[in-house]
């Protein structure tokens, strides 16, 4: 299971330092996993999801931007999802891709069995070309790219994603080895947040905009909570790696804590390309600190060999 969040920076966890947001249950993937300490990562979002996709770096893959066409994944990449795939393994990917929006940039034909996305690079977004999401789309109730057909959802994004996920999950498990794509669009703008999560943290910032980013994660972390609660009921707690990163530098949580570093997103400074990166295997992977440099093309041929 991989879990990838989308704008938040290396100093958006309270396991990195931050003094005000609490993510207690990505610090248990922290806690119980395999840290990656100097870990690197694109400066912006397509070029880290097509590293990520192919072990090769963007330009290799024709990744230049996030927009105007420049975010389409070279139809001639051979990509993770279509190795797992010849490996016996079942793969879906729940929530963003921004690979390409046209039907054969589509991650149902690039080695996902099972896809349920948003379009563009966030919900509700468009621009000139061909990269944009379904008109008037919002973080709730959206309307969602599920094996090709628009289906209207009921709920908050992360909810929905998060929840389709554990039902292909369930749906799944025992018959064949499975590779799940979490990907957020949250704490990616524009701040569109439930009241209640917003709620936590409106006491503790003076920033509305802060407090609504907190709000965002916070929600990505309950989630996460609930996956891992699922994967032990369902026994498969010591059989599953579960990967959490996230796609490239700070964006407004750095206006709190951005850990010492230099920028954020879209630099090539370290605050633009550091992430975090947690491994967990219960069983398998001893809880450690990893400091040698390490990247999001590593995660390729890692998982590959994996399988």
């Amino acid at each position: 299971v991989f879990i990838l969040t989308d704008d938040q920076g290396f100093g958006d966890l309270s396991c990195n330092g931050n003094p005000i947001l609490k993510t207690p249950n990505i610090d248990r993937l922290h806690r119980e996993g395999v840290r990656f300490t100097d870990f690197m990562v694109s400066p912006t979002r397509s070029p880290t999801r097509s590293v990520l996709m192919t072990g090769r770096h963007a330009f290799r893959n024709g990744i230049t931007h996030t927009i105007l066409e420049r975010e389409r994944l070279t139809l001639s990449a051979t990509t993770l999802p279509q190795v797992l795939q010849s490996a016996g393994y079942a793969t879906g990917i729940f929530g963003k891709w921004h690979l390409g929006d046209e039907p054969e940039y589509w991650p149902s034909r690039r080695g996902f069995g099972e896809m349920f996305i948003h379009g563009a690079g966030g919900i509700g977004q468009t621009y000139p070309g061909s990269c944009g999401d379904a008109p008037g789309n919002t973080y709730f109730n959206p309307a969602i790219l599920h094996n090709g057909r628009f289906v209207k959802t009921q709920g908050y994004c992360t909810d929905v994603f998060f929840t389709q996920a554990l039902q292909w999950i369930e749906a799944t498990k025992g018959k064949q080895p499975f590779y799940c794509h979490i990907a957020t669009n949250a704490p990616h703008g524009p701040l569109q947040v439930r009241p209640e999560d917003e709620a936590r943290y409106a006491e503790l910032v003076k920033d509305k905009e802060v407090a609504k980013f907190f709000g965002m994660i916070a929600n990505i972390d309950d989630n996460v909570g609930k996956l891992l609660a699922k994967l032990s009921e369902w026994g498969l707690e010591r059989d599953t790696l579960v990967i959490f990163m996230n796609d490239n530098g700070g964006t407004v949580g750095t206006r709190i804590f951005n850990a010492g570093m230099r920028a954020q997103k879209g630099t090539p400074w370290i605050g633009g390309t550091r992430a975090s990166s947690f491994w967990r295997w219960s069983g398998t992977l001893k809880p450690n600190d990893v400091e040698k440099l390490a990247a999001h093309s590593d995660f390729f041929p890692t998982l590959a060999e994996l399988a």
